[in-house]
This record gives C-alpha cells, sequence and structure tokens, in this order.
C-alpha cells in the first residue's frame, strides 16, 4: 500500500534532531513563547521577505487575529465584507464569520482552482477586504488582486497555509499583502509536530496588536489593553519548525520534481492533471486531479493500494455549519468538488513508489 502521506516517514529524517531539541525544551523550563518563538518568528519573517511574524496557536486564529488587529485599527468594523473564493477551506470562512465579518464568495478558474478575476465584483461599500487563499501550493494571482485591492482601497490578505515557500519572482508568499496567514499543521510543507500558525506583515503597528491579541490582549505583565485571545505558538512547536524550516526550499523542490514526473508522464485522457507553469509559484502542498467518474476511480485506487484523499468534496458554503449560504451555487467550484482526488506527493515518496503511482494512473480506464 503507498499511502496518501506518511507523516512518521516524512519526519524520520529530522527524528534525532528533533529528539535533541525536546531535550533543550524540557531544560530550558520556558515552554511558553520566550526565546525560541522569537528566534522563529525572526527566522520566517526573513524567510517570506516581511518585516514581522507573530506565532500563533493555529492558522485560522492566525487569520481572526489579523481582522481583529485590523478592526482595531479601525481599518475593518463589525458587518463588514470580505471577499474570497467559494472553494475555500472552511477555516478561512470561519475565520472572517467568527470576526464578526462577512464572507462574500467568488468562483474560481477551472485551470488554476485560483479565484477568478472576471468573476469579481466592483465593490459594494460594505466590501472592506479580499482574502486570497494559495489553494494546493499555488499562488494565487497576487499582482491582479493586489491592484484590485488599490483601486478599491480594500485590504488585501493571503491565506498561505498551504503555500509556504511558494514564490513569484523571488518574492514569496506572505509578502504580498497587507498580512497572511500561515498554518503549521503537521501535514504542511513546513508542519509542526502538533498544531501552530503564524502570521506575517510589514505593517508595524498591525504586528504590534496582533502580539498583543494573541496573549489575552497584553501589553505589559499586568496591563490588558484588549479583548484578546489565548493563541500562542509554543515552545517546544517553535524548535521544531526552525529546525525543519532549514530544509523547506530543499523539500519543496523535491516536491516539484515529483510534480514535474506526474505532469510529464502520466497520460490518461480520463485523468486531469493540475495547471503549473514549472516556476516557483507552486510548492505542491497536495497534486489534485480531476476525475468525472469518481467513485469508480476510487475503487481502482484503492484495488491497487493507492491512497489518496479529498480536497474538497463539499465546498464550505454547502456546509451545514454554513446554512445561511446553502442558497448559493458556483459551478466551477462545484465541478471540481465533485471530481476532484489528491494524490500522493511528498519527500517520503520512494522512486518505486512514483513510478507505481505514475503506471496505475496511466492504466486507468472507465
Amino acid at each position: 500500500m503507498i499511502p496518501f502521506l506518511d507523516i512518521k516517514k516524512l519526519n524520520a529524517p529530522y527524528e534525532e534532531t528533533l529528539k535533541s531539541k525536546f531535550s533543550e525544551f524540557l531544560s530550558n523550563g520556558n515552554y511558553i513563547l520566550g526565546d525560541a518563538v522569537e528566534s522563529f518568528e525572526n527566522e520566517f519573517a526573513s524567510f517570506c521577505g516581511t518585516a514581522h511574524c507573530i506565532g500563533t496557536g493555529n492558522g485560522l486564529d492566525a487569520l481572526r487575529l489579523i481582522f481583529e488587529a485590523c478592526k482595531t485599527q479601525g481599518k475593518l468594523k463589525t458587518g463588514d465584507s470580505v471577499l474570497m473564493a467559494a472553494n475555500s477551506y472552511i477555516a478561512t470562512v470561519l475565520a472572517v464569520i467568527n470576526a464578526g465579518l462577512k464572507p462574500v464568495f467568488v468562483d474560481i478558474e477551472d485551470a488554476t482552482f485560483n479565484i477568478d478575476l472576471y468573476q469579481l465584483p466592483k465593490p459594494e461599500t460594505s466590501v472592506k477586504a479580499i482574502v486570497i487563499t494559495h489553494l494546493y501550493g499555488l499562488l494565487g494571482p497576487v499582482d491582479e488582486v493586489s491592484a484590485y485591492a488599490k483601486d478599491h482601497n480594500l485590504l488585501f490578505i493571503e491565506d498561505a497555509s498551504q503555500a509556504h515557500g511558494a514564490a513569484l519572482k523571488g518574492k514569496k508568499s506572505g509578502s504580498f499583502g497587507d498580512a497572511a496567514a500561515f498554518s503549521f499543521y503537521p501535514t504542511k510543507n513546513l508542519g509542526a509536530l502538533g498544531d501552530g500558525g503564524a502570521v506575517t506583515t510589514s505593517d508595524s503597528n498591525l504586528a504590534t496588536i496582533i502580539k498583543s491579541l494573541r496573549n489575552y490582549g497584553r501589553r505589559t505583565a499586568h496591563t490588558n489593553e484588549y479583548a484578546g485571545f489565548n493563541s500562542r505558538l509554543d515552545a517546544l512547536q517553535a524548535l521544531f519548525l526552525s529546525e525543519k524550516l532549514k530544509h523547506l526550499t530543499t523539500e519543496n523542490q523535491i516536491r516539484q520534481n515529483i510534480a514535474k514526473r506526474y505532469l510529464g508522464q502520466i497520460k490518461n485522457p480520463l485523468v486531469k492533471l493540475p495547471y503549473w507553469d514549472d516556476t516557483d509559484n507552486h510548492v505542491f502542498y497536495l497534486f489534485v486531479i480531476l476525475v468525472e467518474d469518481r467513485g469508480s476511480f476510487l475503487t481502482y485506487l484503492n484495488s491497487n493500494e493507492i491512497g489518496y484523499s479529498l480536497h474538497y468534496p463539499v465546498p464550505s458554503y454547502q456546509q451545514q455549519a454554513l446554512n445561511s449560504y446553502a442558497h448559493l451555487s458556483f459551478p466551477v467550484t462545484e465541478q471540481v468538488a465533485n471530481t476532484c482526488v489528491s494524490i500522493p506527493l511528498n519527500p517520503a515518496l520512494s522512486e518505486s513508489e512514483i513510478d507505481r503511482i505514475i503506471t496505475v494512473l496511466n492504466q486507468y480506464h472507465a
């Protein structure tokens, strides 16, 4: 069986180093925030090309904290609307709703799975921000969205939770908008050994507010300036992430090399392959194909012992939790949701496993 993702195997090259980091953490006695978190924040800000990085408990909190901080700055207010792709993962939508804002969904391109620029409306007065999700590891149309945001005086926020290190002409994800949210969930290209997230920004005032909001709204030891939250990146995960960050560029290149093999060697008219222009704009957190008769295809993968996953078979606006949006319909988003299949792609795959996946997909017939 070739699993969709073997996290233990993915982390095996770092096992001894991470054990050493744990011993360092245990003997230090500083378990929340502290030097380890600050060090990682500085390293990740430098990696992304931003002035600031603020560690958080997870990616959803990172995005919500951006919105809450923008409200504190007076740039957003409760009830304002936020444009986003209709296929955004539900965490993106929940961050908007939990911050007292309203999502406004936009359909996607069928080639890139990114927001369709031609579907972007002339914003109503209530629309104050746009969130771009770099889905599956592919940068969204950042230059175009940046121009759109400036033309309409909107905040431009990146959800970069699936695109650590993706770049356009040397400029990395997390540095295009007013702020960006990252997740370090264990499956991610830069994954912790538990939950974790971060905000990157070059807005010093925004960074200061988020640092306070993540820690109960505290400005000094006994002074709480804001009604904040508890969402801090713990020191142990920061130590692990600092070590894994050293290898992120290399691991992204491995992912890209596997993707090149898939794109060059999978030749089956029943399998629609993802878009990529062979630049660093895609770091292949996921390799998502489209197959019309998905049920038959999944049965075939199971019989050939190839693991898979689905990202995402139910659009967020069709989820029971968001039933007030159930009347909406976005044809391209729904077509992708009904046909998407994620096949294994990660640095832990062996050459023989890659060969096997290619062979099995080429031999599929309805």
